[in-house]
């Protein structure tokens, strides 16, 4: 594993966002600050990234995050705010186990879990609390 100064820099990003980011908003920002990145750069670093365990994709949103734990093997599920767009990664190894023991009760095998639960958060729900 190699983390290059970009890779580095595009796993900064993501975890300075503080929530969900696409892969473009990244784009724009690495122009800001490096005058140019193109865009196969970016997702090559993203991939990388997504290898390694350092940083979630949100499929329903198509956007990034960072990982809260890189260093352990896991399955998260999300709970992804509509309204603000925040994403709250849940550690709970039970949802991960019911989920792959449900899917081998109907003789699935399972490669990976990706959940991903929209909603409201809290905040956003309550705006005058």
């Amino acid at each position: 594993m190699r983390l290059t100064p970009l890779r580095a820099q595009v796993l900064g990003m993501v975890a300075a966002a503080g929530k969900p980011i696409k892969a473009y908003d990244l784009l724009d920002r690495m122009k800001n600050e490096n005058g140019s990145s193109a865009p196969p750069t970016v997702y090559r670093a993203l991939d990388f990234l997504l290898e390694q365990g350092f940083i979630h994709r949100l499929a329903s949103i198509n956007a990034f995050v960072r990982c809260h734990h890189p260093q352990v093997q896991h399955s998260v599920p999300f709970l992804i705010c509509d309204s603000c767009q925040n994403a709250i990664e849940l550690e709970d190894e039970r949802i991960t186990a019911l989920l792959d023991s449900q899917a081998k009760a109907m003789g699935f095998a399972p490669r990976a879990q990706i959940l991903e639960v929209h909603g409201l958060c809290a905040s956003c729900r309550n705006p005058h609390r």
